[in-house]
């Protein structure tokens, strides 16, 4: 009878072991899943952005920002950062005014792009962090998966002109009785 609870014993931590690896399993797999869905994200974002810009440039007149907005548009994977860079040095250099719908929309989308982009960068490095445990290296448990990059670019922000103007604020205070 005492060799039967060194069995159930055993086949308790035997148990426990394997619900743990399957939960790893799991979390390595959806950790990798979500940077991927963030990395399609942020390439939409982008994507829309040139694709404002363009349209801005198109309707300034500038030749330079076009190009810029046309070379991320039809770049490579492997040429999309450098393609990305020289945009947001463009559009932060363009002389842009707030009044124009279309400089509305691409201020819109360049925010967007910043938020897109800080999401990609938490959640690769949740998946690079998941990567780099003892038991997902000894075990492999991330093989299947393609190593996430971060995608480094400057902050698609533009210059301070070009922010829609806040509403004038109604006085807050409360008068003093």
């Amino acid at each position: 009878m005492p060799g039967m609870w060194w069995l159930l014993g055993v086949l308790a931590v035997v148990a426990l072991l394997a619900a743990y690896l399957a939960w790893t399993s799991h979390r390595v797999e959806r950790v990798h899943v979500r940077a991927q869905s963030a990395t399609r994200a942020l390439d939409a974002h982008l994507l829309r952005r040139a694709a404002a810009a363009a349209v801005v440039a198109e309707q300034a007149d500038i030749v330079e920002l076009y190009a810029a907005a046309r070379l991320a548009l039809d770049a490579a994977p492997d040429e999309r950062e450098a393609a990305e860079n020289d945009l947001t040095r463009q559009l932060q250099s363009a002389p842009l005014t707030g009044g124009d719908p279309a400089v509305a929309t691409l201020v819109a989308t360049s925010r967007r792009a910043v938020l897109a982009r800080q999401v990609h960068t938490d959640l690769v490095r949740d998946a690079l962090t998941a990567r780099h445990r003892p038991v997902v290296r000894l075990l492999r448990l991330a093989r299947q998966y393609e190593r996430p990059r971060y995608f480094d670019i400057v902050d698609p922000t533009l210059p301070t002109a070009v922010a829609p103007r806040p509403a004038e604020s109604a006085d807050l205070r409360i008068p003093a009785a």
